[in-house]
Formats: structure tokens, sequence, C-alpha cells
């Protein structure tokens, strides 16, 4: 058990498997928790009894501070926000937040996905007219995790290293210092680009649904990731991973291999994707999905492959492997997730210099003239 040296007070945002994990770990370490989510009925259950239960990886319980679907009582007064909603919500719980939050309160977007930092910092801009805003976004989830009932979750194994930058970058290192207690795992990304480009969750969850997809639908059983991954679907994650690397070197951003990523992660041995997947323990009885309305196509589509595919193509590079996955996922659902998902003119990097793009990433003096435009 962790012994405490700053009581810090922490507001998860989201209830869903991510959010009930984390919520119950920071309270079982006794750290002040508040719980929101915006359906009120998902949160009667721990209004009337507040304790959420882990298993697996951590066993315990962590009693709730407050649980309730208002924003205003819930970010009160606290100094770190964990924001684990899907990355589709992040524009609508900036502009939630917007009127309450308050100076040197931080934000964590728990992950960010692809330019999910970006996003929310130039709403929150917007909103507030001020300059004086944190936020910070994780590379991933800290953990391979799933609720298993209102007030429980099971989680099946925490990830070794995850990358963790803000905005502005010059707060990284101060955001990190607070929430090394808890969380020692994470470790600094030179700028909110790094983290966004190294958006695995892109490579692992679109295309492995989609390929997996009459299953899915129907519902049948299986493990998602150790059954779900065949060797020639692995084959096809090499291809998507090789252009997201190649748009993080044309990007001068520091990139892993996803079977790297493994390795470093969880430990993870392998000579590709679908090795070290196989020999993943953190991947062990992780089931698939039941149906095909799910974030890891309404949210990893838009939010992560839909800006790769946007910044690369601003760039002059071809992405045919990540954009084979977007047209699929659209003839299947008839829906157009680059409309809907975040291009490099929505993240305000189209037309820019690589320099630009990362003095925009840093909170630096395109973000102050931005602001300025806005006011």
């Amino acid at each position: 058990m962790i012994v405490l040296t700053k009581k810090l007070t922490y507001c998860v945002i989201g209830a869903g498997n991510g959010g009930i994990a984390m919520a119950g770990y920071l309270a079982m370490l006794g750290y002040k928790v508040n719980l929101y989510n915006r359906t009120l009925e998902k949160l009667i259950p721990l209004m009337k009894d507040p304790v959420i239960y882990l298993t697996g990886e951590e066993n315990g319980y962590g009693v709730l501070n407050k649980v309730t679907n208002s924003m205003e009582e819930a970010i009160d007064d606290v100094d770190i926000i964990m924001v684990t909603i899907p990355a589709i919500g992040h524009y609508n719980i900036a502009k939630e937040m917007a009127p309450y939050i308050k100076n040197d309160q931080i934000i964590i977007l728990n992950p960010g996905r692809t330019g999910g930092a970006l996003e929310v910092y130039e709403t929150l801009l917007r909103e507030r007219n001020k300059n004086n805003i944190i936020v910070a976004e994780a590379q991933t989830f800290i953990y391979a995790s799933r609720a298993t009932s209102y007030n429980s979750a099971h989680i099946f194994k925490s990830k070794r290293e995850v990358t963790l930058a803000a905005i502005p970058a010059t707060k990284t290192n101060y955001v990190l210092e607070l929430i090394n207690e808890a969380y020692p795992q994470f470790i600094p990304a030179k700028d909110v680009l790094e983290t966004s480009i190294n958006n695995y969750g892109a490579i692992f969850h679109p295309a492995p649904t989609l390929l997996n997809s009459g299953h899915i639908e129907r519902c049948a059983p299986f493990e998602y990731y150790t059954e779900g991954i065949t060797p020639s679907i692995g084959n096809f994650l090499e291809k998507i991973d090789r252009e997201r690397m190649e748009l993080g070197r044309i990007l001068q951003v520091e990139t892993l291999s996803a079977a790297e990523w493994l390795k470093e992660t969880y430990g993870s041995k392998g000579d590709n994707i679908y090795e070290a997947v196989q020999n993943n323990s953190g991947y062990k009885g992780l089931q698939a999905p039941q149906g095909l309305q799910i974030r890891y196509i309404y949210e990893d589509v838009p939010y992560g492959l839909v800006p790769m595919e946007s910044m690369a193509h601003s760039l002059g590079m071809k992405t045919p492997a990540i954009t084979s996955i977007i047209n699929i996922a659209q003839f299947m659902t008839n829906r157009d997730f680059r409309k809907e998902g975040r291009t490099a003119d929505r993240l305000g990097l189209d037309g820019l210099s690589i320099t630009e793009m990362h003095m925009l990433a840093r909170g630096g003096t395109i973000v102050k003239r931005r602001l300025e435009e806005v006011v």
C-alpha cells in the first residue's frame, strides 16, 4: 500500500470499464475521489453505497467521496480530473467543464487517442478565454480492465510504462510529480504529438474488430486478442503500424513499433505483432465485445485512424492500409467518420510546418496567437 505524502483529490469522469477501475484503485489507495457520469441511472446504486471492489492484479476496495452527475459538484475543489470516457465525448465534456474549471486544476485524458489534448485545450481556451489551463493526455489507458458490475472491476494487467504529455509542455514534469505517487508507470513524452502518434489503440482495435465482425455481431464468444488476432490479421496490423511509424518519422516524433510496445508495456516478446500478442499474459481472458456498436469502431476510427490519415495526407504521405480500414468501417456502418472525426484542419494542424505543429502541441506562440484571434 502506498503511503500518501500529499492529500491530492481526484475526480474520475466516466463510470465505464476504465473509470470504475481507476476510481476504485485511487480510492483504495486513500485518495479522496469523486466519480462523475452523465447518465444518472448508472450511478444510482453507487450513490446508495459508494464502494468499488477490485479483483485481479489489484484486490481490495475503495470508498468514494462523492458520486454525481453534476459536473459542477464533481470537479469542485479537486486537484486532478481524470477523464476516462471515449474520445468521442472529449469535446462535449470540455464544454461542460468550462464554466467550472478553476486555476491550477489539471485535466488528464486517459487516453487522448489522437489529438485529444489539442482538441480539449483549444475548446477550453475558446470557452473560457483564458490561457492558464493544463490539459494532459496519456498515450494509452493504464489498465487492461473490465467493469464486472456497477461497483466492481477486474484489472487483468497494469501497463509497465505509459507516456504522458501536457499542454503547455513545460508542465509535463509538474503533472508527473503529482500523479507518480499513485501511478509511477507514467513517464514523460516530449509533447502531445508524440503521445497522439503512439496511439496503439488505433492499431489493435479497429482492424481486428472489423475483420472478426461476423463473430462479434452474432455474439460468438472468443478472446479478442489471442484468438481474434491470427497470423494474417497480425500481418495486416504490421502494415498499419508501419504507416503510423512513417508518419511519426515525418513529424520528428519518437515511435515504437506495436510489437516493441507490447514488450515494453507488458513484457511480451515476439518477432512480430502476432507472436507478441500470443505471449502477452495481460490479454489472456479478455473477451471479444458483444456486437459492433462499440468504441473499437466509433472511437478508434474517427479519433484514432482518421487524424493519422488526415495529418499524413496534409504532409503528402499516402496511407493505403489505414485508409482501407477507414473505408471498410464507413461502408459497414453507413457513417462518414472523416466528417465526424478529428482532421488536421479540426486540430489546427493543417497548413502548419513541422516546427509549427510542435509549437502548437507544446502550447507555444501559435496557441497564444489563436487565442487572441478568438477573443
